[in-house]
């Protein structure tokens, strides 16, 4: 099993937040970002996140994450999509990640 991630409890959301992207930039360990983006994605279903989440551009490491060859990362970086669409929009009204998000749902249907 893999080890928990190496962050201080004591940080705060965002100093939270902000220690789990950067273990998942910077760990080479496959067990370590599966269960760091698998934490992320977990706090991507609560709304009280989603400015830090934005903050941290966690939606494009979820997006980057759906090219790996690992599985498992792509399989969290699909169940990531709790965001809502609205969620998504940024600041300035661009729907980057709207139109990102629409096109990860069809990989996550069966036939």
């Amino acid at each position: 099993m893999a080890q928990k991630p190496k962050v201080d409890p004591h940080v705060g959301r965002l100093g939270y937040l902000q220690a789990l992207v950067t273990e998942f930039q910077e760990t080479q360990s496959q067990d370590a970002k599966e269960q760091v983006l698998a934490n992320l994605a977990n706090f991507a279903y609560d709304p009280a996140n989603y400015q830090y989440l934005r903050q941290l551009q966690v939606l494009d490491l979820f997006l980057d994450s759906l090219s790996e060859e690992n599985e498992t990362l792509v399989e969290f970086a699909i169940a990531s999509g709790s965001f809502p669409v609205s969620q998504l929009f940024t600041s300035d009204g661009r729907s980057i990640g709207a139109s990102a998000s629409t096109s990860v749902l069809p990989m996550n249907t069966q036939d």
